[in-house]
This record gives C-alpha cells, structure tokens and sequence, in this order.
C-alpha cells in the first residue's frame, strides 16, 4: 500500500527544516525594507533646485521641465508622507534632475539674448562707422 506523504515521519521533517529558513528570509527583507532612512535631505536638495530654477528664471524658459519638477516634488512629498522612501528618493532625485535641466534652459536662453543683442549693437556700430566713413 502507498503512504500517506502527511505522516511519512521523514517528509514531516523536511517541512519543519524548509519553514524557518523562509520565514527568517522574509523577516530579513521586511526589515530591509523598513529600515530604508527617509531621504529628507534629498527632498531638501530638490526642492533648493526647483527654487533656483525658478530664480534662474525656469519657469519662463521651460515650463515643462519646471511643471514636471514640480510634480515630481509633491509626489516625494506625498511618497515620505506614506513611508514609501524609496520612492521618495527616486522622484526627489528626479525632480532634483528637471529643475537643473530648467535651470540650464534659462541660463542657455538668456546667453542667447545676451548673444543676440551683442550681434545685434555690432551691425548697428558697424552701419554707424560705414555712414560716417563715407
């Protein structure tokens, strides 16, 4: 006759050695999860960027990187509120990384300015000394 695996002494065994290893492993990775510090002080470096974009004059030269920034920085808000930190910090860093893009857009923006009204006093200095030469 065939045994019933659920009193085979052997296989009872087995099973009572196989649960502790698992159970231990997931209280490993509960805690490693609970144990993720909150990025505050990356959410305070973002929201610095986002006020030096602003600043810089990002929300004129690009308010699309500007408006995502700022999403991005009220969902980490919201994302520490809930003790999600990981992903606070990666929508931290994120907005962290579209305010300094908006940044760059306003210096580049405004260089280009800066270039064009020199290009342009140029050719008006040029014509005034042609004028006067003739």
């Amino acid at each position: 006759m065939m045994k019933n695996l659920c009193t085979d002494k052997s296989h009872r065994s087995m099973a009572r050695i196989g649960l502790p290893p698992i159970i231990a492993g997931a209280a490993i990775f509960i805690a490693g999860c609970a144990s993720t510090p909150a990025p505050t002080e990356q959410v305070a470096v973002s929201t610095a960027a986002v006020a030096q974009a602003v600043t810089a004059g990002g929300t004129e030269s690009a308010p699309t990187e500007m408006r995502t920034a700022r999403e991005k920085l009220d969902r980490a808000n919201l994302a520490m509120a809930a003790k999600d930190y990981d992903r606070a910090r990666w929508l931290a860093e994120e907005a962290q990384v579209d305010a300094q893009l908006a940044e760059t857009k306003a210096h580049s923006t405004k260089a280009k300015k800066a270039a064009d009204e020199l290009q342009e006093d140029s050719r008006v200095l040029r014509e005034e000394i042609n004028r006067k030469s003739k």
